[in-house]
């Protein structure tokens, strides 16, 4: 504790010494991020921190609006074929790169099937899955990227041909790693492209500091198409204890903070407080071709010996206890689907499997990444693994660089991991389970479950794609038990009174370019 209390205080110390401290009168808004961002590629990101700074950088052909809807945006308009299998954009006039030149449809072109080339290793492309040939070509089955389903027609038409109707396509082309990116950028700097003395980009701000672990800075960009944002910096600090960051915004350092479980009662009824349910799950995954969770009756042993109920009073939020995946206000939510706590037949599963009383089971840790929250979930669940099923569990936390790394090379055989909507569709939350999608840690597979996905995306009827996603789910949480979905996730934050325009919303999108400082 006397350490973590000198860390806070030196941290504090450094923003005063080097004289971040601002009021708010000079026009910046300030605010932390929980770790440094893995990447700022775009083609390569994969996080809510790294999405959080290409968001407000970078646009796309679309845009959600209040309500999550796509509207135009860098495409000021689409129009369908008869079939709905064929999208054309027209990109607006005026739209410039930080450097002075236009985009243009080629860039878009580029950067799609850049994020399908093989070569990158992008876990988000199978999202371009359904474009024309995207999956041959992410493969290797076909070497040319001609025959993808992308085409620039001229410097402002985008083409776009789908094997099939998408109900949800132009959702799909908000999302990060569909915005343009600039070929003669990449090439030319290779991996430091997306440093502040490399990168170009089209959003409404521009990268013009990033000092790695400690601290990014974006600037208004004049040349934004948009105009140029009110707010003329923001300041982003990674700051990774969530009581740092609190005393930070309380001290007037930081304008926004997202509350630690443990000060949410005590600032509950502040008018500063908000609390906004999100389009975000929280779960723990198994690695199923590792002992002991390759055997499914040790896996829902598992999963039965959860009671989700603790969660919520263990973290103040307002958390959603669920077994089931697709979150509360998204179409096809079924809260009856998924395994029930039961912890008498927990013990009665394990010992049919050949582990009365836990004996026998080979060493298991939980390994999540760092935080307080993680911790305290993490410290639960181990708690009832051990009173549940008498079984020892290690804990083992990571950095998020590190953990995510391990998830690649050598997925521990069970997990933390969260996933919030990058467009709110149910396919969004089932496509993470297909067979080929890169976001897929588990190294489950199931036929049946693929093709149920894969048919659901282009039904138009409501009520037969929700009894495709109710069989999916069941699959994935009732008969092979995949992951342990966990709750439902909510914001929790503060936000200084003089900030206006910062808008929250369930699929915690971090827009900042009608943001201002009231009194600036």
């Amino acid at each position: 504790m006397k350490i973590k209390i000198c860390i806070t205080a030196l941290f504090i110390l450094i923003l005063s010494s080097c004289n971040i401290a601002e009021t708010k009168n000079t026009n910046a808004f300030r605010m932390s991020i929980s770790t440094e961002p893995p990447t700022l590629d775009w083609s390569l990101a994969t996080d809510g921190v790294s999405f959080n700074v290409i968001a407000n950088i970078m646009e796309g052909l679309t845009e959600f609006d209040d309500k999550l809807n796509p509207q135009p945006a860098i495409a000021y308009r689409w129009d369908v074929s008869e079939d709905g299998k064929t999208y054309t954009f027209y990109l607006r006039k005026g739209v410039f790169w930080t450097d002075g030149k236009p985009v243009t449809a080629y860039d878009f072109e580029y950067s799609w099937k850049r994020l399908l080339n093989p070569e990158t290793a992008a876990e988000y492309a199978y999202m371009l899955y359904d474009v024309v040939n995207a999956y041959e070509y992410n493969s290797g089955k076909i070497k040319d990227s001609d025959l993808v389903g992308v085409k620039a027609l001229s410097s402002d038409i985008l083409e776009i041909k789908l094997k099939r109707p998408i109900v949800y396509f132009t959702s799909i082309t908000t999302f990060m790693v569909t915005f343009p990116q600039r070929k003669d950028i990449i090439e030319k700097y290779g991996d430091k492209w997306t440093e502040p003395e490399n990168i170009v980009t089209n959003g409404p701000f521009k990268l013009t500091k990033w000092r790695h672990e400690y601290q990014l800075i974006l600037k208004a960009n004049e040349k934004y198409y948009g105009g140029k944002p009110e707010v003329n910096t923001v300041k982003l600090f990674v700051v990774n204890e969530r009581n740092t960051a609190l005393t930070l915004y309380e001290t007037g350092d930081l304008d926004v903070v997202s509350l630690p479980p443990e000060a949410i009662p005590f600032y509950r009824r502040n008018p500063e407080y908000r609390n906004i349910p999100l389009l975000r799950g929280y779960y723990y995954g198994f690695n199923v071709h590792k002992k002991p969770f390759d055997d499914v009756r040790i896996r829902r042993a598992f999963a039965m010996a959860i009671n989700k109920d603790e969660l919520p009073r263990i973290l103040n939020g307002g958390e959603i206890p669920t077994n089931s995946w697709i979150p509360k206000g998204m179409l096809a939510h079924n809260q009856e689907i998924g395994v029930k706590f039961n912890s008498e037949d927990a013990k009665r599963i394990l010992s049919n499997a050949g582990f009365p009383n836990g004996k026998g089971l080979p060493p298991i840790t939980l390994i999540f990444n760092t935080d307080p929250v993680n911790s305290l979930i993490a410290e639960n669940v181990q708690s009832q693994w051990k009173r549940n099923l008498n079984v020892e569990v290690k804990l083992d936390n990571q950095e998020w660089k590190v953990f995510l790394k391990r998830l690649k090379t050598d997925t521990p055989v069970v997990f933390r991991l969260g996933w919030g909507a990058d467009y709110p569709d149910p396919d969004n939350f089932m496509t993470l389970f297909t067979t080929d999608s890169g976001n897929n840690n588990t190294g489950w597979s199931n036929k049946r479950y693929d093709e149920l996905i894969n048919i659901a995306r282009g039904e138009g009827n409501r009520e037969k794609r929700i009894k495709m996603y109710d069989e999916a789910q069941r699959i994935l949480l009732e008969e092979d038990i995949a992951i342990i979905p966990l709750f439902f996730t909510v914001q929790n934050v503060l936000i200084k009174p003089y900030v206006k325009g910062l808008r929250l919303d369930a699929m915690e999108l971090l827009y900042l370019k009608k943001i201002r400082i009231e009194g600036s």
